[in-house]
């Protein structure tokens, strides 16, 4: 199982992706907060492309195209709403396309001495940045993965207390049962005391 990379430990890889090059910290900051925001898989994530952004004055709507659980290609979509100051998802994604100077095509992309490619990250890419925050803020990248980001929103969410109707609004989890593999045992030990 991968490990969940929870708000306390996105914050804190946040503050060390921001001491890269410009383009590369400003799409690794969209990439970490888009990816917890929406409870991405890796493949959805790096399939979003500009033209699947609809903006809202509270936030973004992304179109999923196709999904693991969805190869039909029906799609789903994912709301994510503003957040506060430097960990809003829809400011760093802004800032992130602004810099890199995207506004057609897939929006993660490679970026090799802050030159932006036009071919999207792959799903291995993903996992390679998150291995690469973590080890930058003295964590052992061991048991980290793309999924990470995914675990992190379901763990945090329960932990919040959201209601797992909710959750799987966000993730797109057909049931409570699969959902319920994602929801990593530190939430049950931050669950409070009924007496």
């Amino acid at each position: 199982q991968a490990k969940p990379i929870l708000k306390d430990d996105l914050l804190e890889m946040l503050v060390m992706v921001d001491q890269q090059r410009p383009v590369k910290a400003a799409r690794d900051k969209a990439l970490l907060l888009i990816g917890f925001a929406g409870a991405f898989r890796r493949s959805e994530l790096v399939a979003i492309r500009c033209e699947d952004i609809t903006e809202y004055p509270s936030g973004i709507e992304v179109l999923i195209q196709q999904s693991k659980t969805d190869q039909e290609g029906i799609g789903r979509t994912v709301f994510i709403p503003h957040a506060s100051g430097a960990r809003c998802p829809v400011a760093a994604l802004k800032d992130y396309k602004t810099i890199a100077g995207i506004s057609i095509g897939y929006i993660f992309r490679a970026v090799r001495q802050e030159h932006v490619s036009e071919s999207p990250l792959t799903s291995q890419s993903v996992a390679l940045i998150l291995k690469a925050a973590a080890k930058r803020v003295g964590v052992n990248p061991e048991g980290i993965s793309g999924h990470g980001l995914r675990a992190g929103y379901c763990t945090q969410a329960a932990i919040v207390g959201l209601q797992p109707w909710q959750i799987r609004e966000q993730t797109g989890h057909k049931s409570d049962l699969v959902l319920a593999r994602y929801i990593r045992p530190v939430a049950k030990r931050k669950l409070p005391s009924l007496l």
